[in-house]
Parts: C-alpha cells; sequence; structure tokens
C-alpha cells in the first residue's frame, strides 16, 4: 500500500447525495481577484464627477468613502482608501455600478467615435 495524499483523502460527492448540500468555497485566489476587482471599481469611481455619482445611487457610507477618497493626495493613504471602498462594496450589490460604468463606457466610446 502507497502514501495517501491529502487530495486524495477528500469527501468526494456521493451519488445520493444533492449538489445544495455541499457549501460553495471560493479557493484563496478567486477571494483575492473578487476583492481586486471591487477595489478597481472603487478607483473608477473615484475618477467621476459628483453629478455622476449622484445618478449611480451609491449607498451612503459607499459615497462618503468615494467623496474623502477625491480629496487625499498621497499614495499610501489613497491605496488605503481605495481598499476601504472595496471592502464596503463587498456588503453591496455592484451590478448597478458596473451597469452604469459599462454604459458610460459605451457612451464614451461612442462620441470618440464619431470625432474622428
Amino acid at each position: 500500500m502507497g502514501l495517501v495524499h491529502k487530495k486524495d483523502m477528500k469527501k468526494a460527492v456521493k451519488s445520493g447525495q444533492a449538489q445544495e448540500d455541499q457549501q460553495v468555497s471560493l479557493s484563496r485566489t478567486q477571494k483575492k481577484k473578487a476583492a481586486l476587482s471591487l477595489q478597481e471599481l472603487g478607483e473608477r469611481l473615484v475618477k467621476l464627477s459628483d453629478e455622476q455619482l449622484k445618478q449611480i445611487g451609491l449607498p451612503g457610507e459607499v459615497l462618503t468613502a468615494v467623496r474623502e477618497a477625491k480629496t487625499i493626495k498621497k499614495h499610501g493613504p489613497l491605496h488605503r482608501q481605495l481598499q476601504y471602498i472595496g471592502a464596503l462594496m463587498r456588503t453591496y450589490d455592484p451590478a448597478p455600478v458596473r451597469e452604469f460604468l459599462e454604459a458610460l463606457d459605451r457612451g464614451n466610446r461612442k462620441q470618440a467615435a464619431k470625432s474622428k
């Protein structure tokens, strides 16, 4: 009998066991990628004007954090503030923000194509 590896010892799904019974767990890498994508979303929010921020309808905490980030000039504190915005975004649904930014990007591309 040979060595048994940890990966071989993991419990396999039994045929009678429903897939819903299993908890969906993300790997560390997947969690980190999700956190970084929300942080990048926060960076894009900081670049928007106050008028555009009002149109999105951000929750109060996030809006306050974005406005504070606009006032920060040094790299280190700004980076920490962007991380904070990303952490706040984890508690809210980022889909409306992404949709607004995509619509804004499409509008900017159309304007750029017209000006050529």
